[in-house]
């Protein structure tokens, strides 16, 4: 009877925790779950693939099992010219996004919209594919399986694609390098939207994970970086040696993303290249030294393709 009020308090804290978290997440996560997927959504969903994190296809993080974007501006099986159109390639054995894949990820009228138009349903991860973000007259974004719908193959796009951006390679890269501890991707007050842009809505993370909010920031928000800075001519010198374009930069190198090669087949000599920096650092040479190009596979291509294609 001594502790009777112990046992008592004990069992209506147990009682009101039980139902804050009952509250602050399941309730949210009803109206989450019933939330379709926006066209945003769709084009990350087909950019990044599936799991961008730690996984046991990449275990090492090295952005394999992704599929590769690319831009047509011809049509791949006819030859035809079509207007700029932007096709997600997944090559055989290339695992799909959980809204290729799983129910209620895409929403109802999205869902059903991919699979009467866009026939996503018969598309398998052993056959690869190419896929297609459309929008519907009634506005309704959905994804077209343009295998199946156009005849469009993996290895016709690729060899018809004006551009091909390994995104979803580099947005492993931004999770395993740590970009996402400093740089946020989540534009949240009134001041970030004016500098920054828009804010991000529910819908437009259907399907993506991680979503690489960040938790804190140190240096500005990326969310629509490509759209205010679309120069890959900055982005290189901006990794290689971020004190090229900002001399007070406290972001640190990443040229050893560069590799042993250039774009030419090239070895880069980091030491040397530093010397150079030095002496153009204190004054000693007028002009810094040139930043190699990235080679087309290397994981410093990747990343600049990642932010090149948050716009």
């Amino acid at each position: 009877m001594a502790f009777r009020e112990y046992k008592i308090g004990s069992m209506m804290f147990g009682v009101c925790l039980s139902v804050s978290m009952f509250v602050t997440i399941f309730l949210p996560g009803l109206d989450i779950s019933g939330v379709s997927s926006t066209q945003l959504a769709l084009e990350k969903q087909l950019t990044y693939g599936w799991e961008s994190g730690f996984n046991y296809y990449d275990p090492f993080l090295q952005g394999k099992d992704k599929p590769i974007k690319v831009t047509l501006t011809k049509d791949p099986r006819t030859g035809a010219k079509i207007d700029e159109t932007d096709a997600y390639v997944f090559k055989p054995g290339t695992h799909f996004p959980d809204g290729l894949t799983h129910n209620w990820i895409l929403g109802d009228k999205v869902e059903k919209a991919s699979a009467s138009t866009g026939r996503i349903h018969e598309a398998t991860e052993e056959k690869g594919g190419v896929f297609l973000v459309q929008v519907a007259d009634d506005d309704t974004p959905y994804i077209e399986y343009a295998t199946a719908t156009r005849g469009w193959t993996v290895d016709a796009v690729l060899k018809a694609a004006d551009q091909q951006f390994l995104a979803g390679s580099g947005k492993t890269m931004f999770i395993r390098e740590g970009c996402w501890w400093c740089h946020t991707l989540l534009p949240e007050e009134t001041q970030d939207w004016q500098t920054f842009g828009r804010p991000p809505m529910t819908g437009d993370f259907n399907g993506e994970s991680p979503t690489t909010f960040g938790s804190d920031r140190k240096a500005p928000d990326l969310l629509h970086v490509g759209s205010r800075n679309s120069s890959r001519e900055w982005l290189t010198m901006h990794f290689f040696n971020p004190r090229l374009v900002q001399p007070h930069s406290i972001m640190p190198r990443y040229d050893y993303l560069w590799g042993d090669k250039d774009k030419e087949g090239n070895p880069i000599d980091l030491k040397a290249w530093d010397k150079k920096f030095m002496a153009y650092a204190k004054g000693e040479s007028i002009y810094p030294p040139e930043v190699p190009i990235p080679a087309s596979g290397s994981e410093a291509r990747m990343l600049i393709d990642f932010v090149l294609n948050l716009k």
